[in-house]
């Protein structure tokens, strides 16, 4: 039995956004707020995110991850 962020796996899309209190949600971001780890987290809008200026003070780190995947290992 599968839950949470990875969605149920049960070939049913209609059950995939069902949050830890067992509600189902109708839009991503509604979803993915039932999940913030820390009230410290910023809250998701319905917008699409611009990642880059969201998160200016993460850059190094995901340039970081993104250089391990582009190294010959992921080619």
């Amino acid at each position: 039995q599968v839950r949470g962020l990875c969605g149920t796996y049960n070939w049913n899309q209609q059950d995939e956004f069902t949050t830890p209190a067992g509600d189902v949600e109708t839009g991503v971001a509604a979803f993915a707020n039932k999940y913030r780890a820390s009230s410290d987290c910023p809250m998701l809008s319905p917008f699409p995110l611009k990642p880059c200026s969201t998160f200016a003070g993460r850059r190094e780190l995901a340039e970081a991850a993104c250089a391990v995947l582009h190294s010959p290992p992921f080619q």
